[in-house]
């Protein structure tokens, strides 16, 4: 029995919301072990579950071995991001043909678009359910005990997941990354999945999204801009400030609906929940599908001219002014610092 865990990546490096799923993944094979009474090491010795990564591409066995992930399956053949192809790569993992021991009992996705999206690919194909946004999993005797987010976060239910192989997605806010007290030793396995023509119709390119190749789903630091940015010209100090910070714009819905930013930018329920060490909101009045898509984030700055606007509420820190005086100020300041010391001649 194993438990998969499809990890993505992004420049080379695994992303946060695959870390987290990696720590759920880790901790569900644990919890069989012991429910099996057998060391809960995660390495699957005595019969015990497996706990393995699936990768596209070039695995990062360092960050790998460092969350105890003693086996990682590096999947070739399938350029750039194809969910169907990816889901049957991992649909041929999971088969018990011809290797008995492979068959798995779980595959632990981080609940991004991709991870979600391959997943529900999955299930598809194999006609087993699927669980999305789950906080919580718990091996009870053949069934998952879940806990998953709904409505965007605001509930959480509560529910058993009876299937012979269980299909999981982490939410991308809820578990924190916690890497295994001991390096596992990565061991790798190529796998060239066997794939038809149709496999590969809908298939998306790698390329690099945003200031030094971060996605908004991965960065750092997320400058946010809502309506009070006013135009779509009045993104450039934004895009200036984020390029200074290192991260990326995002962006509040009605600036996709007004078309001043595509789509892929936006924040929110119905855009990309981010997780950000710093979000700084620049104009947000902070409607709750907005809050649910940035409240994974470590810190959030507001800058409004309204205090009393629900982002300036939820916001760490909140400065009542208008960005388009304390973003230029910021920027200066910043590149002041970069600059450095002035140099007087000696003598």
């Amino acid at each position: 029995m194993t438990v998969f865990c499809l990890v993505e990546t992004d420049d080379g490096a695994i992303t946060d919301a695959s870390l987290r799923a990696l720590t759920l993944a880790r901790e569900l094979a644990a919890k069989g072990l012991a429910a099996d009474g057998l060391a809960a090491d995660a390495n699957g010795s005595n019969g015990g579950p497996v706990l393995a990564a699936v990768v596209f591409g070039d695995p990062p066995t360092a960050d790998l071995a460092a969350y105890g992930i003693p086996d990682v399956y590096a999947v070739s053949g399938i350029d750039g991001y194809a969910p169907q192809a990816w889901a049957r790569a991992l649909d041929e993992l999971l088969s018990p043909e011809p290797a008995p021991e492979m068959a798995g009992h779980a595959v632990v996705a981080a609940g991004t678009d991709r991870g979600n999206e391959v997943l529900a690919h999955l299930g598809a194909i194999t006609g087993l359910p699927m669980a999305a946004n789950c906080t919580a999993a718990v091996d009870n005797g053949g069934a998952l005990e879940i806990t998953r987010q709904r409505w965007a976060g605001l509930l959480l239910e509560e529910a058993l997941l009876e299937a012979p192989v269980a299909l999981l997605t982490v939410a991308t806010d809820a578990v924190s990354p916690v890497p295994a007290n001991e390096l596992a030793a990565v061991a790798v396995h190529a796998v060239a999945p066997v794939l038809a023509e149709g496999d590969l119709a809908v298939r998306a390119v790698e390329t690099s999204a945003g200031t030094g190749g971060a996605s908004l789903a991965t960065a750092r630091v997320v400058i946010g801009g809502g309506r009070g940015v006013g135009s779509a010209e009045g993104f450039a100090p934004l895009e200036e400030l984020a390029a200074l910070l290192g991260g990326v714009v995002g962006v509040s819905r009605v600036v996709t609906s007004e078309g001043w930013r595509p789509h892929t930018q936006q924040v929110g329920q119905t855009g990309t929940k981010i997780t950000p060490d710093l979000y700084l909101a620049c104009g947000i009045s902070g409607a709750i599908q907005h809050i649910a898509g940035c409240s994974g984030a470590k810190n959030i700055i507001a800058i409004n001219t309204d205090p009393d606007a629900p982002m300036m509420t939820r916001a760490d820190y909140a400065v009542v002014g208008n960005l388009h005086e304390v973003i230029p100020a910021l920027v200066a300041a910043l590149r002041e610092r970069a600059a450095g010391p002035p140099v007087f001649p000696v003598g």
